[in-house]
């Protein structure tokens, strides 16, 4: 695996919104959250294994806490 991305997204008012990414674009695993206000963050590294292990806890994580990265995207 040489890169991914893994996107959750929401519709809102009828407004497509990227809520968090995690994706592999530099070569290791990295999160990047959104917000409403400030769009996109900075990214963190958020999984030291490789980019196919990254992506497996990636979408582990969206499908076990995506109720609460929407709720503090809202925030």
């Amino acid at each position: 695996m040489v890169d991914y991305a893994v996107v959750l997204l929401l519709v809102m008012n009828g407004r497509l919104e990227t809520i968090r990414v995690y994706d592999g674009a530099h070569g290791y695993n990295e999160m990047h959250r959104y917000t409403d206000g400030g769009g996109k963050q900075p990214g963190v590294r958020f999984h030291s294994g490789s980019l196919g292990e990254g992506m497996r806890a990636a979408i582990a994580e969206a499908k076990r806490s995506h109720r609460m990265m929407i709720e503090g995207w809202i925030r």
